[in-house]
């Protein structure tokens, strides 16, 4: 961790021209074809990923090997978030309307699972699952009966309730989440937890400071239609993030796809600048306090002033990325691709 901090310091004191020198992907063999758009990393050794075709991906020696984990019979499901707490235990979220939507709880890293959630509301879809902790977590759907829709559970996904619509505002027309890299809806601390949207008229952020059982939203800058929005959050701690985005259907360049806060999310603004191109994933850097990394499709940014400036240093492929408690950073995307981050 010390090199991992003294790379950093030389970063922070980096110019425009050489801030992302030595920054760089390794990829690792995963012998996997499937979209990887969930991701959670515990440390430098272990993280998991999921995505389409039932794929559940596990790696316990920093990527050297991957082992496909996923439950049997779900071939025609898709895994797009994952949150993990060590080795042996996960939570997967698969997305779709009605039955499609599932969570999925292993204890032994990914021998055997359990099915805990599905969806029993065909208008329902749900998108994003996160945890405050290895216990209280939420899981959210597009708008039913014109709100989200958000579920519970207190005993680390065991069990799940939806719980009561009145904390909720109403929707705008057409508005949904994106879940386009598991993060849609996130969370930090004991109580807060943040939704991104678009589709509507505006790209808006929900805040609940209860655990999800009420809700407020704020307007963003970011660019809203049935293809473009807010399709990650990241936040820092309780008061200072991100919301990022653009329009995959016309992803370069990116307009009006970033904007920042320093109040929880009550306010937002668009920074001098931002990432060139459409971005679906997004995370901070340990003991960085001011270091964003944002990767999409078209490649990897990062930012070393808290979001104010962006230096492009990869062009590969990506939908998520993620960070440990160590300081190790991965990232997923399509065709299997998993790579470490490197410095």
């Amino acid at each position: 961790m010390g090199v991992l901090v003294a790379v950093l310091a030389l970063l922070i004191g980096a110019t425009p021209a050489n801030a992302t020198n030595g920054l760089s992907w390794q990829l690792t063999p995963t012998g996997s074809a499937a979209r990887l758009r969930g991701l959670s990393v515990v440390d430098g050794r272990t993280a998991w990923a999921s995505g389409s075709l039932g794929t559940v991906l596990r790696t316990t020696d920093g990527g050297r090997t991957w082992q496909s984990v996923g439950p049997p019979d779900t071939a025609d499901l898709q895994f797009r978030d994952i949150e993990a707490f060590d080795a042996d235990h996960a939570v997967i979220l698969s997305i779709g309307n009605g039955a499609a939507s599932r969570i999925y709880v292993t204890a032994n890293g990914g021998k055997t699972w359990q099915e805990t959630f599905r969806n029993p509301d065909e208008p329902a879809f749900y998108d994003c699952v996160a945890f405050f902790d290895r216990r209280n977590g939420l899981a959210m759907s597009d708008p039913v009966d014109g709100k989200f829709r958000i579920i519970a559970t207190s005993d680390g996904g065991a069990s799940w309730k939806v719980l009561p619509s009145d904390g909720m505002p109403p929707a705008q027309t057409g508005e949904a989440g994106f879940a386009a890299s598991g993060q849609c809806l996130i969370t930090k601390g004991s109580k807060d937890a943040w939704i991104g949207s678009g589709g509507g008229a505006k790209a808006r952020v929900y805040h609940s400071r209860d655990r999800g059982r009420t809700w407020t939203f704020s307007e963003t800058p970011l660019g809203s239609s049935e293809s473009s929005g807010v399709f990650a959050l990241a936040f820092r701690n309780t008061h200072t993030g991100i919301a990022i985005g653009g329009d995959f259907n016309d992803p370069d360049p990116a307009v009006h796809a970033l904007a920042t806060t320093r109040d929880g999310g009550r306010s937002w603004r668009e920074p001098p600048q931002a990432p060139r191109r459409y971005r679906s994933g997004a995370t901070y850097l340990p003991y960085l306090p001011t270091g964003i990394i944002a990767v999409g499709p078209s490649g990897s940014d990062l930012s070393w002033d808290d979001g104010n400036h962006w230096h492009q240093f990869d062009e590969g492929s990506f939908d998520t990325v993620d960070c440990g408690w160590d300081g190790a950073c991965w990232a997923s995307g399509e065709k299997g691709r998993i790579a470490k981050l490197r410095w």
